[in-house]
């Protein structure tokens, strides 16, 4: 067997799997050194109370690791914890993580004490962290380089620290091109997005997305490419703006999201997945819904950036065993749910933007927050105890009457579609209110075929 050929195999084998484990017993032993640590650093616990009661968010998602005393090993082990593959610890200490759930990782330090070390939680910007809360210590690293971070508290031998990541999963310092960074950066803010032919706006995308590797490397790039990709959205959806505005009241940022969701054409769907490919993604699930919704999705995820996409498309009952993410779907001018997003409003990876950036909260707290902000939420379409989610109502935008009259011309939508698109916009975007527990990694396809039904613009009126 050629190597090309098992890795094949092994790919195919990856994008097959469905169900992920429920992990409780390691969501349980990181949940409880999370407490012990609180309960000796009190800025900790404060902080874990305000972004409960100001964001509605949990201090568990926040964290990216915890540094645990020797005695802790074997039973972090016993729960599924392993050596990470990515391991770039600090020396003297290892580095574990849990690669069947979605888990802070973990540092064993060779020390007798009997309580967590430390604790790092994860905003976007520790600078911004550190002007919010007062902060007076220095941060180590340096601007737009790969790993910084600021010592918060330092209580009973518990020590708080806040750490800002680019495309690293270690946790050494090192030297910064800023030049490089910031004409990576440029290059993805003047990205053009507004394009007649789609084809021709990929290859312009690919060609920027190349240059930034070019000049920062693969996993950099991808950081810069997603930051902006969620300051665009967030420019569409005013759920998103309320939300971004109060994370940042406790200097927070988007560190907290789950996945991104693009929409595509048919015909576009392979060129979206090269993007991936190019910026280091690898392909999870493959979702075949045809016959129950009309669509499939392709997830994929880097590694090291940490970044999930769900990738949706139309898809066909009899297209079930095509692998859509490799093998070009051809067009049709009868649209389903998907198909008729892209032509309202655009390609999600040019003009129209994700339809949707998920983050994990508290799932009820955060609906009763932004509901208080005049902000609604859709009934959920996974209420499983280990896994919740809902839409935020959704952002209307305006429709070209260029584009409505296609849709109209190719049977898509109807006169009365097109009047009620042309003069009250259609249903462009969302927030997605997302809580995970038991460490789950997955997804239910059977509700994520209900809710792109549901979310269906010629399903919305004005007045929903």
């Amino acid at each position: 067997m050629t190597t090309a050929t098992l890795s094949e195999q092994q790919s195919t084998a990856a994008e097959k799997r469905f169900e992920w484990p429920l992990c409780y017993e390691a969501e349980n032993f990181v949940l409880e050194r999370i407490n012990a640590f609180t309960e000796r650093n009190s800025f900790a616990r404060a902080l874990a109370t305000r972004m409960r009661d100001e964001t509605g968010t949990l201090i568990l998602d926040w964290t990216d690791y915890l540094l645990l005393p020797a005695l802790d090993e074997a039973a972090a082990r016993e729960t599924g914890y392993t050596d990470d593959p990515l391991a770039d610890a600090p020396q003297g200490q290892k580095q574990l993580w849990h690669p069947e759930a979605m888990l802070p990782r973990v540092l064993i330090a060779p020390t007798n004490a009997k309580y967590p070390l430390a604790l790092g939680i994860r905003p976007d910007l520790v600078a911004e962290f550190v002007v919010v809360h007062d902060i007076e210590n220095e941060i180590e690293g340096e601007p737009f380089s790969r790993y910084r971070r600021v010592l918060v508290s330092d209580e009973n031998g518990a020590q708080l620290f806040a750490v800002e990541r680019r495309g690293y999963r270690g946790y050494t310092t090192a030297l910064a091109d800023a030049r490089a960074y910031c004409i990576a950066r440029e290059l993805c803010q003047t990205r053009r997005r507004k394009w007649n032919d789609a084809a021709a706006g990929f290859a312009h995308g690919l060609e920027r997305i190349q240059k930034m590797i070019d000049l920062v490397g693969q996993d950099l790039a991808c950081h810069l490419f997603f930051r902006q990709e969620r300051a665009y959205w967030e420019s569409r959806n005013r759920a998103g703006r309320e939300q971004r505005r109060r994370q940042d009241s406790l200097g927070l940022g988007w560190a907290n999201h789950d996945h991104h969701t693009f929409r595509s054409s048919r015909g576009s769907f392979v060129d979206l997945i090269k993007a991936w490919e190019r910026l280091g993604f690898h392909r999870r699930e493959r979702y075949y819904a045809g016959k129950e919704a009309g669509w499939g999705a392709q997830i994929v995820e880097q590694p090291i950036e940490g970044i999930v996409i769900f990738n949706d498309v139309d898809l066909n009952p009899d297209e079930v065993e095509v692998d859509f993410s490799r093998h070009a779907l051809p067009s049709q001018p009868k649209l389903g749910t998907i198909g008729l997003w892209c032509g309202l409003h655009g390609e999600s990876f040019l003009q129209a933007g994700m339809h949707h950036l998920e983050c994990r909260f508290d799932h009820a707290l955060l609906r009763d927050q932004l509901k208080a902000e005049g902000i609604n939420t859709m009934k959920p379409f996974s209420d499983f105890p280990f896994l919740k989610q809902a839409f935020t109502e959704g952002e209307r935008w305006l429709v070209s009457r260029e584009r409505a009259e296609k849709l109209r011309a190719n049977g898509s939508i109807t006169d009365a579609q097109f009047d009620e698109f042309t003069s009250k916009g259609a249903i462009g975007s969302h927030l997605e209110n997302l809580q995970r527990k038991g460490g789950f990694k997955g997804f239910n396809q059977h509700a994520v075929s209900i809710i792109i039904v549901e979310t269906d613009p010629r399903k919305q009126t004005a007045g929903a």
